[in-house]
């Protein structure tokens, strides 16, 4: 890990290729939230490619529209969303339309993590 930062509404964890977040239980996220994503992609990712993975293991309202800038993101190759919570499929479903990267569920951290290394060999084999 290179980094963790503790704020008002998570837990983000940085490290080489990934950004993890274990957001906190009742909050929203919102557009707003973003700004703090962006400071650390600059500070941490600048040209270089990495996903985002967040873990549910609270229950958080994710406002859809916050993917419209996400998706800006160049260098961002991907967004995974690690929970065991049926649910959290009509959620992602919904997220899919305003993101327009790869954007998958996973039951649990290994399966993310095996899928974000895939993806980053993917783009590595594109770039030859």
């Amino acid at each position: 890990m290179i980094a963790t930062y503790q704020l008002n509404f998570g837990l983000i964890e940085i490290y080489d290729d990934y950004i993890k977040s274990i957001i906190n239980e009742g909050i929203t996220i919102t557009p707003k939230h973003n700004n703090v994503l962006l400071e650390m992609v600059e500070k941490h990712f600048k040209n270089k490619p990495f996903l985002y993975i967040t873990h549910r293991i609270n229950s958080y309202a994710v406002d859809p529209t916050i993917y419209l800038e996400t998706t800006k993101i160049c260098n961002l190759l991907g967004f995974a969303v690690v929970s065991k919570d049926p649910l959290q499929e009509k959620q992602i479903k919904l997220e899919q339309a305003f993101f327009s990267k790869e954007l998958k569920r996973f039951d649990d951290m290994e399966s993310a993590l095996i899928w974000k290394d895939e993806l980053l060999q993917d783009y590595s084999n594109s770039l030859v």
